[in-house]
């Protein structure tokens, strides 16, 4: 029978050993390294596919984490993260609970309704961050209809998909190419539809009748924005751990995904109160929060993110976060406890 490597290497050795005496101890480390070298050797010959495996994954790994680097240094990040993965973006209902931490006043992102990141400085971005009250927005506006002529407006309602007050707008309905409307001017930059100023301003005028002094912040937002604050929050899991991917499913249940978002056709707005100047759940448990939340139906606004919806909306709950609709639709969603994608399931 022919002799095995190991078998004939503790012979050869035990041959010298037993020749020279004062070479035993060297023999005998010598024959361990040599068979430790061998047994290595033969252990990678027959596993060479499971460690070509894994040496390919760990390439695709580290190709991975410096493609989501450069991805965020460059500058691109959405655009060329859309590109990569856009066949794989969340469709998914499943909503993710993001804890918002109580920051000071002076810190919040009042521009970024879905984003209170505490590492923002509100100097880095002065315009577009203004915030006004309803003395500060009547002051700029010249006159308004009443609310007597609003109502004898209403009729029965009837309700099209073509209404610009209904288009569905979310992750899975993109905004429809070459939609336009005419911007208005709520006060100094501050701009949204023009079509709905006029409801806004008399919402906001009844509040203060109720002695609620209600205040707006980030209406109008165009893409470069959206893409600013999207990738602002995915950087911010990022740095918490999070890879790409979960990062960016986490995200987009916060920060509306780009070209999915209300606040870029000019009909999202967010509201919150000289009391209680916080984009946060908390604002939902304030008499503003909860005023606007039973009477924003009259003057045509919804709850557009409430809570015990995510699993449809698939974004959190956001109680300061308002969607115009026309005073019809939003009746029918307060008196029935729907959001707009189970009133475009049922009605439209």
């Amino acid at each position: 029978m022919k002799k095995t490597f190991r078998e004939k290497a503790i012979k050869k050795f035990t041959k010298i050993a037993k020749k020279h005496k004062k070479l035993h101890y060297p023999c005998l480390v010598m024959l361990s390294a040599i068979l430790g070298l061998y047994y290595a050797v033969r252990h990678f010959a027959t596993n060479t596919k499971r460690y070509a495996s894994i040496a390919f994954v760990a390439v695709f790994f580290m190709n991975s984490c410096s493609f989501s680097f450069a991805v965020f240094t460059e500058g691109t990040g959405f655009t060329k993260a859309q590109e990569a993965y856009g066949a794989i973006v969340e469709t998914s209902d499943i909503s993710f609970a993001v804890e918002s931490e109580t920051v000071p006043t002076e810190q919040i992102l009042l521009e970024d309704d879905e984003d209170l990141d505490d590492t923002y400085d509100i100097e880095e971005d002065a315009e577009g961050v203004d915030t006004y009250t309803i003395d500060d927005i009547l002051e700029s506006q010249d006159t308004y209809q009443s609310e007597e002529r609003q109502q004898e407006e209403i009729g029965d309602p009837v309700f099209d998909e073509s209404d610009w007050r209904l288009v569905l707008i979310n992750k899975q309905h993109p905004i429809p190419e070459g939609y336009s409307f005419d911007f208005g001017t709520i006060k100094g930059n501050m701009k949204c539809d023009k079509r709905i100023i006029e409801d806004l301003l008399l919402m906001m005028q009844a509040a203060k009748e109720d002695d609620i002094n209600l205040e707006i912040c980030s209406p109008y937002r165009d893409l470069n924005r959206q893409e600013f604050l999207f990738n602002k929050k995915i950087k911010v899991y990022m740095g918490q751990g999070m890879s790409y991917m979960d990062a960016y499913k986490v995200a987009s249940q916060a920060v509306t995904v780009p070209g999915a978002s209300e606040h870029q056709i000019g009909l999202a707005l967010d509201i919150f109160c000289d009391t209680y100047k916080y984009l946060d759940e908390g604002f939902g448990n304030t008499q503003a929060g909860i005023w606007l939340a039973e009477h924003c139906h009259e003057y045509g606004f919804i709850l557009r993110y409430p809570k015990n919806k995510e699993y449809i909306t698939s974004i959190e709950y956001e109680p300061w976060h308002f969607r115009y609709v026309g005073r019809e639709a939003a009746s029918v969603m307060q008196e029935e406890d729907i959001c707009l994608e189970e009133f475009w399931d049922k009605y439209l």
